[in-house]
């Protein structure tokens, strides 16, 4: 069929659809393997979302990031929603995922993070495939230690400095890097549980100093239901009550951060005035409790772990 005009796109396999038709990321994903070599493989954001990268959608201000077919050479040219990359591929960087050939999902992730030319993003891409336990701060730190000549690998050493394996929204990544780079306040951890003295959880804080005592809170356009508002004041007041203090970022803090920056400093000032022996909270496991903090120990949860410890990993960035 003969495109005409605006009302029609071709697909990758040279078929002409309506433009209006809506493609899933999936099967944007295989309508670029279509065209793959025998040799070649899909790699960077589109192989971390075949292997499960929920956080993945192939979307980059505003428009559909291409998918990268990685070949070695130039045999095949790059074309609408295709890119394609020369860099060297060892067959050991390829695994197979769910009938596609795919780079193995360190590979990809550092493809994606040395190819992005922000800092923030190269981060927040590193926590989420941290997120769905695709790569480890490790296993990131030692492909990007093979590979020293690597374009941008100077990206993926600051990355690996930075990457947190308990993150839970790309949000919280940026609240962290504000919280870290705008406010000068020092590095906090992400979503560590705190209990009581009796070892009754009170809850998880996306952001934790536990040095100074305080605890921030992301609350995105999710936190506005009223229900899910009263549960974040109650746990805010568990919180206060046991020497934390609270502090949220709202939506477009983000894009502005001066306010939160001048909140969390006020936060910080009033923590500073409790006396660390009035302390009621503790960040230390109790014996009942089964850490989930690590990719490692995500990993080695049983399915139904899973489904007991992770229910509570809530998309709400």
């Amino acid at each position: 069929m003969e495109a005409r005009g605006p009302a029609w796109r071709r697909t990758s396999r040279g078929l002409y659809v309506p433009a209006s038709a809506e493609r899933s990321v999936e099967q944007r994903i295989v309508e670029a393997a279509a065209v793959l070599p025998a040799y070649g493989a899909i790699t960077g954001w589109a192989a971390l979302r075949w292997r499960g990268g929920s956080w993945f959608d192939g979307m980059w201000g505003g428009s559909e990031a291409p998918v990268t077919l990685a070949l070695m050479d130039s045999s095949i040219r790059a074309q609408p929603g295709i890119a394609i990359s020369e860099e060297r591929l060892r067959p050991s960087d390829i695994e197979p995922h769910r009938g596609l050939r795919t780079t193995g999902a360190a590979y990809a992730l550092l493809f994606e993070i040395r190819h992005t030319h922000s800092g923030a993003r190269s981060l927040a891409l590193a926590d989420m495939a941290a997120y769905d336990d695709l790569v480890s701060r490790s296993e990131l730190a030692l492909l990007v230690a093979r590979s020293p000549g690597w374009d941008g690998i100077g990206r993926g050493r600051s990355v690996v400095a930075l990457m947190d394996e308990n993150a839970w929204s790309p949000a919280e990544v940026g609240m962290r890097g504000v919280w870290v780079t705008e406010a000068g306040c020092p590095r906090p951890l992400a979503n560590r549980p705190v209990f009581d003295l009796q070892g009754h959880h009170l809850g998880t804080p996306d952001l934790l100093d536990p040095v100074a005592g305080v605890a921030g809170e992301y609350d995105s356009e999710l936190h506005l239901d009223s229900a899910r508002r009263r549960r974040d004041r109650e746990r805010e007041d568990r919180f206060r009550v046991a020497g934390l203090e609270p502090v949220a970022m709202v939506t477009g803090d983000l894009a502005e951060p001066w306010a939160f920056v001048q909140r969390l400093h006020t936060a910080y000032a009033r923590a500073g005035r409790r006396p660390v022996s009035d302390r009621a909270w503790m960040i230390e496991h109790p014996p009942w409790w089964l850490p989930t903090e690590t990719v490692a120990q995500r990993r080695a949860l049983t399915e139904q772990q899973r489904s007991t410890w992770l229910r509570y990993r809530l998309r709400a960035g």
